[in-house]
């Protein structure tokens, strides 16, 4: 099994983009998950390096999602919001996530 945190720090905050404040991702964190947007290029076990890197806390399951981008006009062009991954985090029991602070 390979060791946890093998990725530099730099690399984690690439990886992190920011949390994701909504009215749901709120309510999740009375189960001990949170939200993140994150590279879309990372995957599950690079998301999990980085978060235990940065905020020292342990990850027991991620689940990822790709938000697809609205439609949306602009000055009478039409055309479409970027599309950003979303991770929700599950951590062990004892593990918090101070969300406000966000990602430097």
């Amino acid at each position: 099994m390979k060791s946890n945190n093998n990725i530099s720090i730099s690399k984690a905050y690439s990886i992190i983009h920011k949390p994701l404040t909504t009215e749901k991702s709120t309510n999740l964190q009375q189960y001990n998950q949170y939200s993140f947007i994150v590279s879309k290029k990372s995957n599950s076990s690079e998301i999990k390096q980085a978060i235990e890197k940065i905020f020292k806390v342990k990850v027991t399951k991620i689940n990822t999602s790709i938000l697809r981008g609205k439609p949306k006009t602009f000055k009478g062009t039409f055309g479409y919001r970027k599309d950003v991954k979303k991770a929700i985090i599950t951590l062990q029991e004892g593990n918090t996530i101070d969300s406000s602070l966000g990602v430097k």
